[in-house]
This record gives structure tokens, sequence and C-alpha cells, in this order.
């Protein structure tokens, strides 16, 4: 037999013999969260962010599946939304054009955003093809050339840092080719979202073996697998604050520029080759050129002079077909002393 002893103790508030003993306030008593009830609401967030996750995977697997006319044209629909429902990134997108291109007319400026966030949204899309379409389906819709740079440098066993900025259509570039070599390895910022992070990764990790390094982990371990004969997919045009920034000017106006390329191709030796993707609208298609690589780069030029080399290079190219730059960054965010903010 089991047997079960309680002691009840007395409230000093009910007790007669306690006198003029008052009860203490409500808001004087601490409020301390059940051990279970957090245990349920992390279990509901962890839920939330699973099924989350899992419907954003059905929905890529399906536009997948969806006909080249039918996926273009949600690419489409989603533009127009973005475009009018996304007024803090229209603003963005239009201060950054009326920075860079001063000399266009606001109609000019106007089209450009437009197509713009044409392009931006379909390559949104088309991550459902390049993240869980078929090799063969992904080499008709992305057209790779110039690869012969980079094997050149790999076949000299020299470091290889391909230059990539940030063109709307650089997930594509990223994927073909990665099908083209044996190993790389990049760097992505993460997601609030542990689990979209997942999905990325594992997208972007198809083909071959694709290191990914968090920025988090900063650029040494991304330096480590270039000493270790990995080629590096590498963006170096994003304003990430002022630790380690210089101020250069991209399109006349001084950004916060980080001098990483000319830094590792100077301690390291290492090729830089530019990698350029375009998005066709009236095919769908991608275009990624592999130029060769910088001549003589950095040469005897500073750090300064050498990323300022790069910006420039970035302008030649952005000016051949402005939209598909990637605009909705803030690429002026940060402000030498004593400018005022554009944003």
């Amino acid at each position: 037999m089991i047997s079960f002893s309680i002691t009840i103790e007395k409230n000093p508030g009910s007790d007669p013999s306690a006198g003029n003993a008052t009860r203490p306030a409500a808001s004087d008593v601490p409020v301390t969260a059940h051990p279970a009830r957090k245990y349920c609401q992390d279990a509901l967030r962890l839920s939330s962010n699973m099924m989350k996750s899992a419907l954003l995977v059905f929905l890529f697997r399906t536009i997948n599946l969806l006909p080249d006319s039918l996926r273009l044209g949600l690419g489409s629909i989603c533009a127009t939304l973005m475009r009018v429902l996304m007024k803090r990134r229209r603003f963005i997108v239009s201060t950054n054009l009326q920075l860079c291109f001063p000399e266009a007319t606001p109609a000019q400026r106007e089209r450009w955003l437009r197509e713009h966030f044409r392009a931006l949204a379909q390559t949104m899309i088309d991550r459902a093809v390049l993240w869980y379409g078929s090799e063969d389906k992904i080499r008709r819709m992305v057209h790779l050339s110039g690869y012969e740079h980079i094997q050149n440098s790999i076949d000299a066993s020299r470091p290889t840092l391909m230059f990539a900025p940030h063109f709307v259509g650089l997930d594509a570039a990223a994927t073909i080719l990665s099908m083209h070599l044996v190993k790389s390895a990049t760097m992505y910022t993460p997601a609030s979202d542990p689990q979209v992070d997942a999905i990325m990764i594992k997208g972007r990790g198809r083909f071959n073996k694709v290191t990914q390094i968090s920025r988090k982990e900063g650029i040494r371990s991304l330096i480590r697998q270039l000493r270790q004969g990995t080629p590096v997919y590498y963006l170096p045009d994003m304003d990430f604050g002022r630790d380690g920034a210089i101020f250069v000017p991209f399109f006349g106006v001084p950004a916060a520029t980080l001098p990483a390329t000319a830094q590792i191709a100077r301690t390291w030796k290492a090729d830089v080759i530019p990698i350029v993707t375009r998005w066709d609208s009236a095919t769908g298609h991608y275009h990624t050129r592999v130029l060769p690589p910088f001549a003589d780069f950095p040469g005897q030029m500073s750090l300064e002079q050498a990323t300022l080399f790069c910006n420039q290079q970035l302008e030649q190219w952005v000016r051949t077909d402005p939209p598909q730059y990637y605009w909705v960054h803030r690429r002026f965010k940060t402000r030498p002393e004593g400018e005022k903010k554009f944003y």
C-alpha cells in the first residue's frame, strides 16, 4: 500500500491569528514560465518552421514540373506583385539606379526598375529547376561559355578565385559551374530560418562536392579551401559595414568595399577569374560567361587601387545590361563619416 502525506500551510491572509497581515500584491509575485509550457512553445515553433520548409519544398518541386511557359508566366506574376507590394525594396532599387545612372532619364530608370524586378522574380522561381530539376533540364536552361579559363588555372595548380559579382542569375552560374567542377567552395549569408538554410545548402550542393561556408565563420575558412586547391566562388560586392572595408567609388559613389579580392590574389598568388551571368527575358535562359583572369593582378597596385579596379570592371559589365544587377541590395548603406544616408 502506498501512503501519501500532505501538509497544508495556512495562508496568513486567511488566518484570523495573523492580525493585519496582508497578501502580497499580484504584481509582486514573480511569474516564471512553466517548463512544460516553454517546451510546448518551442515544439510548436519547430513544428511551424518544419511545416513552412515542407511547403517550400513542395512548391519548388511543383514548379519544377511546370512547362517552361507556365514557369515563366508565374515569374511574371511574381514580378508584378514584388514591384507593387515590396515598396521598401522598390525604393532601394530606384535610389540605386538614380545614384548610379544620373544621366539616364526618369523614364529609362523606371523601365530598368521594372525589368530588374522581372529578372529577379524569375531567378527566384527558377531555383525550383536548379535545386530539383534534372541535370539535362538545367543544361538546357543555363548556358556556359569560357570554362576553359577555370580549367587552365586548375591544370596549372594555381589557386582559383572565381570573381562572381551579384548579378541576379548568380545561382544559375553557381549551379552550372558545380556541374563541371569536381570540388568547389563558396560562402553564404545565413537566413533567419535554419530550415530555409538547409534547403538552400542541399539545393546548391547537388552536383559534386560543394563546401558551403557560413559568413559567420569568416573568410579564413574560405581561404583554407583555396589553399587546399579548391576553386572558390567568391561574391565580392556587398556592403557589410565598416569592419574591414575601404571606401572606393562604384559608379562614382563612395562604396564600402571589402578589399579581400586583392588581398587573396596578392597573398596566395591566385588567379582572379570573373563570372558574369545574364538572364534572357526572350528565351528564359541564362548565359554564364567565364572571362579571362585579370592580368597581372594586383601587380604593383595598392590595395585601394586594386579594389577600385575591381569596381570599375564590375561597372563595365553592369552598364551592358543594368537591370541584371542586384539593385535590391543597399550597396551604399555605409557612408563615409559626415555623409548623409541614402536609404
